[in-house]
């Protein structure tokens, strides 16, 4: 008896974001991660007759035909080493997928676990993301999504079309215009910045000024200064009057990143200019008003910090007059051959080798190997998509002037020890107790004074330098990343780079501050704070 396989996997879905609503129903699809033809990553195949009618659904060398979302050209995999023989995909009970594979069809695994016969996926899984890798040159990825699609959706930027993403364009779109604040939350590295400007150059202050401030990056007892201003003398080394981040973003939007992380007084202060309108500068008496679109974001559990009475909740209540939640990458994977092509190309640009894009030897060897694509899709991203960007970076770097894409074996390590688990594969007996004497381990919660500086070393340079990613990926609270930074002898902090090595690398790295990041090995934060103490670009 034929099955449909909607109803099963929409509840899964609808479970998952919190929301129900026809528009959103989800079927099974593909999307191409890795294929000969790099352009041809991004592309998509919804298995709409699944859902509909439950009827198999095959796929092979010369059908059916993908598309990229929104575009018109479609065409099949293409690919000469897959077979003519097509594999299928079947409803199966409780809203399972079964793929069956013939035996004198294509190879097929399942990230490296061949399938043999059939294999059966739940419904947990497909919200996952399955890789499929074909003839050990394609790699596909099974998912779930949306079953309506815009027929040009606008990106505002924002690369991706996973159903998170999408929903944070929408998101974008109902609130541009409005005069609400905006409180943008998401783990570290997810994007919020880009939303947040995304919100100023849609909406009405776009021929205003944006400004960018991290309030995690402001030494603590200059914040209000920076923030609201001061008055000459208000303070030792103020030598001028500070007009102050408000007055600068006047008539346009300022965007304050990190907001939990504000001081108790500047919360205070905070709260009032959203009540008022108005900025007090340090040392001053008399308000000055402000006109500006506040948008701010974090990636702190704002209501526990309520709890342990370090934010005060009046301010998140003003703060959030609308919330955007950014998906993390390991929720979105379909996206992750999209966001690696956008950033290969930006790095090919800059080494001049834009060839491997362009690539039409149809038996060609892949130039983002399989073996690598899958590691891509399994691998956590506790960075998110920053981090997704520095391993971009350093692929093409390290792979300048070879055919294709090399993994060197620290960055092999890395994209192993936090893997998705394979769908079906049992662990060897032995690897649960293995994994706590790997640095790969990722422990809930340890003791700081387990980890090593070379432990410490490798976690930062996954983690992009981004301390808080830090702190999750060695499972320590984040003070303590500080302490251990400053007790290494492999590590150096931004205070102790010299002004003109870091005014070196500036021009060197083109005002690029994750390039920076990247050759100085220093915490981003800090890194922006010594910038702008040196009044080098807009950090």
């Amino acid at each position: 008896m034929q099955q449909k396989l909607s109803d099963d996997t929409s509840q899964t879905a609808e479970h998952s974001h919190g929301r129900e609503s026809p528009a959103q129903r989800v079927i099974p699809a593909l999307t191409v991660i890795s294929h000969p033809h790099p352009q041809r990553i991004g592309e998509q195949l919804l298995l709409e007759s699944l859902a509909t009618s439950g009827r198999p659904a095959a796929l092979s060398r010369n059908a059916p035909e993908f598309t990229r979302p929104g575009g018109l050209v479609t065409q099949p995999l293409g690919d000469p080493f897959i077979s003519r023989t097509p594999i299928h995909f079947e409803p199966a009970s409780k809203g399972h997928l079964r793929l069956v594979v013939p035996e004198n069809g294509t190879r097929v695994w399942v990230a490296d676990v061949p399938v043999q016969g059939a294999r059966e996926f739940s419904p947990e899984e497909l919200t996952a993301g399955v890789p499929l890798v074909l003839a050990d040159r394609v790699v596909l990825l099974l998912h779930l999504a949306s079953a309506w699609r815009e027929p040009t959706p606008p990106d505002l930027g924002i690369v991706g079309q996973a159903e998170g993403i999408r929903q944070v364009r929408e998101d974008i779109r109902r609130v541009a215009d409005l005069k609400v604040p905006v409180l943008i939350r998401g783990e570290t590295g997810t994007g919020k910045e880009l939303v947040a400007r995304a919100i100023h150059d849609l909406g009405p202050r776009r021929a205003g000024p944006f400004v960018s401030v991290n309030l995690g990056a402001l030494a603590k007892e200059l914040v209000s200064a920076e923030l609201f201003g001061a008055q000459r003398g208000a303070y030792t080394g103020a030598t001028r009057d500070r007009e102050g981040f408000f007055r600068a973003a006047q008539g346009g939007t300022l965007f304050l990143d990190e907001v939990g992380e504000a001081p108790p007084e500047v919360q205070a202060a905070l709260l009032r200019v959203l009540e008022t309108g108005e900025v007090y500068p340090v040392g001053g008496h008399t308000p000055v008003p402000v006109d500006v679109r506040l948008v701010s974001a974090t990636d702190s559990d704002l209501e526990a910090r309520i709890q342990e009475r370090l934010f005060k909740a009046p301010l998140l209540h003003r703060l959030a007059g609308y919330e955007i939640h950014m998906p993390p990458l390991r929720a979105r994977r379909e996206d992750l051959g999209p966001l690696f092509m956008y950033f290969a190309r930006q790095e090919l640009e800059t080494t001049g080798e834009s060839s491997p894009l362009t690539a039409t030897d149809p038996r060609a060897e892949p130039w983002l190997p399989a073996s690598l694509a899958v590691r891509l899709v399994r691998y956590g991203w506790p960075g998110n998509v920053r981090q997704l960007r520095n391993v971009v970076r350093q692929l093409i770097i390290g792979s300048r002037g070879l055919p294709h894409l090399r993994v060197d074996a620290r960055l092999e390590q890395t994209l192993d020890g936090d893997a998705q688990p394979v769908p079906g594969k049992e662990p060897a007996p032995s690897s649960a107790a293995a994994a706590h004497d790997t640095p790969e381990a990722k422990p809930t919660r340890r003791k700081p004074s387990e980890v090593s500086e070379q432990e410490l070393l490798e976690a930062l340079r996954a983690c992009s330098w981004d301390l808080k990613a830090t702190a999750d990926w060695l499972g320590i609270p984040r003070p303590s990343v500080y302490v251990l930074i400053d007790k290494s002898s492999l590590l150096r902090t931004a205070r102790d780079l010299s002004p003109e090595e870091i005014t070196r690398c500036f021009h060197e790295c083109e005002g690029d501050l994750d390039k920076m990041v990247q050759r100085l090995e220093v915490s981003k934060r800090a890194l922006q704070r010594r910038l702008r103490e040196l009044g080098l670009g807009n950090s």
